[in-house]
């Protein structure tokens, strides 16, 4: 089986309306929604997808495993 080389989000940081707007990567890489949209789009990230919401905008979000641990609205936050 091979292993999976792509990074994931560790981290996160939310506005004021608990909304996520940056991500921290396994790396260490600090990516804002619109280039972590990018690169989730690209493969580049591994455990989360893009979703098209009722208001037209795409979101991100965490594979359906059936773990709750590994939601996103779970990761830490980082400053």
């Amino acid at each position: 089986m091979a292993v999976d080389s792509r990074e994931t989000f560790i981290a996160v940081q939310r506005n004021g309306d608990g909304n996520l707007t940056r991500f921290k990567t396994s790396s260490g890489r600090i990516l804002d929604y619109e280039d972590a949209l990018r690169e989730v789009n690209a493969g580049a990230i591994s455990g989360v997808n893009i979703f098209k919401g009722k208001d037209g905008e795409m979101y991100i979000r965490g594979d359906a495993d059936g773990d709750p641990t590994n939601n996103l609205d779970a990761l830490p936050t980082f400053e």
